[in-house]
Parts: C-alpha cells; sequence; structure tokens
C-alpha cells in the first residue's frame, strides 16, 4: 500500500459524490495507483475521478466464479440447448417484426443480412430483455485486478470504460452487464462501444443500453468493420473420409482460418461449395449427444461472427439460430 498525499478539493468532492470517507480516499494498492496515473498521465483523465471510481468498485468473488466456468467450455450438445429454443425463436420473429425498418435499414447501409442481426441479439440477451446484473464497474475491477489468467486484457477494458464514460457521459457506477463487463442489447465491451457503436437514429448519442436503433446499427456497424462479405456463405456442412486427418485439421482453440477450400477438399473433406479454392477456410467438429461429430467448414464471414465472440460453438449458435428466425421469418 502507498499513502497518497493530502486529498485535493476535486477529490473531496468526487469522494463525496460517491459516499466515501477521507480515510477511505487515502490509500492504494501499487497496481491500483499505476492505473490511476496512467489514465491521467495518458489519458487526460483527471485521477480524482480515477480515484473515486476505484472507491466505489467492489470485488465481486462470484464474478471470478462465473468466468471461470464459461458456457463455451460444454460441448455442442450442452452448449445450443442454451441458446436454440421455442421461445428465444418466438421472440426473435416478434422483434424482427417489430424492428423491420431499422433492421432492414442496417443490412442495407452495412451489408450483413438482418437475420444475424437478430441472432446476434437474440444469443447475446434476448433481445433485449436480460441484458446482465452486474455492475460493468464491479466486473472490470474485479478482472482487471483479482484474475490474474487475464488482468492485462480487463484492465485495459476498464480504462476504456472511464474513458467511454468521460466521452458518452455513461453513468459509470450504474450501468449494468455481464460478468465480463459487457453492455446493452449486443453485449458490447467498452472498447467495441467506442470503436464500433453508431448513432444510427442521429440523435447525437450513441446508446446501446435504452436506444434498440442504435444498438441494430451498431451490431451491423460491428460485422462490417470485421469485414463481413456480403451475400457470401457463414459455413458449409461437410462429411469426411475415413483416412481424413480430423484431429489435425480441428487442433487447437483458435479460431484462424488455418487452410484453403482446396486444401481441405484435398485431404478429404467433402463439402459442396462453388467457392473458389483459394477462399480461406477451416474444419469445425461439433460433438453430438451420441459421441459423434458434426463437421462444418468454416468461411470468412464464420470468423467474422467469431470476433464478437471467439468460441466456435458460439458463432455456429448464432448461425444456426439466424437460419430459424429466416426461415419462420
Amino acid at each position: 500500500m502507498t499513502k497518497l498525499g493530502a486529498i485535493s478539493v476535486v477529490n473531496l468532492f468526487f469522494a463525496a459524490t460517491l459516499g466515501l470517507t477521507t480515510a477511505q480516499a487515502d490509500t492504494w494498492p501499487e497496481e491500483e495507483q499505476a492505473f490511476i496515473e496512467m489514465l491521467e498521465t495518458e489519458h487526460n483523465i483527471p485521477r480524482e475521478r480515477t480515484e473515486a471510481l476505484l472507491h466505489n468498485a467492489q470485488k465481486q468473488q462470484e464474478i471470478i466464479d462465473a468466468i471461470s466456468r464459461p458456457w463455451e467450455a460444454r460441448p455442442w450438445h450442452e452448449y445450443y440447448k442454451i441458446f436454440l429454443t421455442e421461445k428465444r425463436l418466438q421472440d426473435g420473429v416478434a422483434f424482427w417484426q417489430a424492428h423491420e425498418e431499422t433492421l432492414q435499414r442496417a443490412s442495407a447501409t452495412y451489408g450483413v443480412p438482418e437475420e444475424i442481426i437478430v441472432a446476434i441479439m437474440g444469443v447475446e440477451t434476448s433481445y433485449g430483455t436480460i441484458m446482465g446484473r452486474h455492475r460493468v464497474l464491479d466486473a472490470l475491477y474485479t478482472l482487471g485486478f483479482h484474475y490474474p489468467p487475464r488482468q492485462a486484457f480487463f484492465r485495459d477494458e476498464l480504462r476504456q470504460f472511464i474513458q467511454l464514460s468521460e466521452e458518452e457521459n455513461i453513468p459509470a457506477t450504474e450501468i449494468k452487464g455481464s460478468y465480463a463487463g459487457a453492455m446493452g442489447y449486443g453485449q458490447f465491451i467498452s472498447s467495441s462501444y467506442r470503436y464500433y457503436a453508431v448513432d444510427f437514429d442521429n440523435d447525437g448519442v450513441r446508446d446501446l443500453m435504452g436506444n434498440v436503433v442504435d444498438a441494430i446499427g451498431s451490431v451491423a456497424n460491428y460485422f462490417a468493420k470485421h469485414r463481413w462479405q456480403h451475400s457470401q456463405p457463414i459455413a458449409i456442412p461437410a462429411w469426411v473420409s475415413s483416412d481424413t486427418p480430423v484431429a489435425e485439421l480441428t487442433s487447437g482453440r483458435g479460431q484462424t482460418l488455418t487452410h484453403t477450400v482446396a486444401d481441405l477438399k484435398k485431404v478429404g473433406v467433402n463439402f459442396i461449395t462453388a467457392l473458389p479454392d483459394d477462399t480461406r477456410a477451416r474444419l469445425f467438429a461439433f460433438e453430438e449427444a451420441n459421441g459423434e461429430f458434426s463437421y462444418w467448414v468454416g468461411l470468412p464471414n464464420f470468423y467474422a461472427i467469431t470476433r464478437y465472440n471467439h468460441s466456435p460453438l458460439y458463432a455456429m449458435a448464432v448461425l444456426q439460430l439466424a437460419k430459424q428466425l429466416r426461415e419462420h421469418r
């Protein structure tokens, strides 16, 4: 712990605003002190502002517990049941109907299919009905300072969140989101909010928590910025030969498209496509309930979905829900 000097009048103002005592605002762990100084010197955030927010932030063990057992660690036959439900489908159809004009405009503007935008909303927050119960400030503080495996990432997201709260006039101590600090209809993390959110209704504010129009436009913009390919397939079902080196082709947890269409065909991966042979591709295996696997060839648009969430399970759930939505639309 390092002792701070006398608290400035501004610091006392922030402390009073957040219900702090002078004693509480007096001492800092070394890493938090460095974080405060970094925000001040590199990003022009007054140290008093950061100090007050860190004092207000609370470590939450349940957040650490939650991130330690993510849904994406489950096999496909358990994972998809969370998202591919009759209720989520029917609610998605209703959401699409309610916001048809905005979805059409977003699709035309950014080249992303309406069903993909709706499916993202469905998987992330059940179309805005479940946006998270943890304060974003607590989530990012907890993971940024008390979760060593990914503390560098989450500490930077905390920095982004503080900057975002300044730029967008967001009440940093009030906004709630996921255990990983994601916010709004589409569950944008702070850096994504800052870089990809758009004011899609032109009211001068980028509001992803309370404005579904901005949220729809922002999800579409996110995919456009991550090189979504208009009118191109996402993934293609495949079957493999007995001598196909499936373990080699699907090894690793990354999402990078490690091969091309021609590469996969040469080693016995069979799928129907008119795409050029040099199209980037990768074989993905999804464990079914009977212990067998279904195989899909992921293409550049599949990879684009994994920029939203790095899990191939997530991308496949979005793809399947989008297909259902389109069929029932």
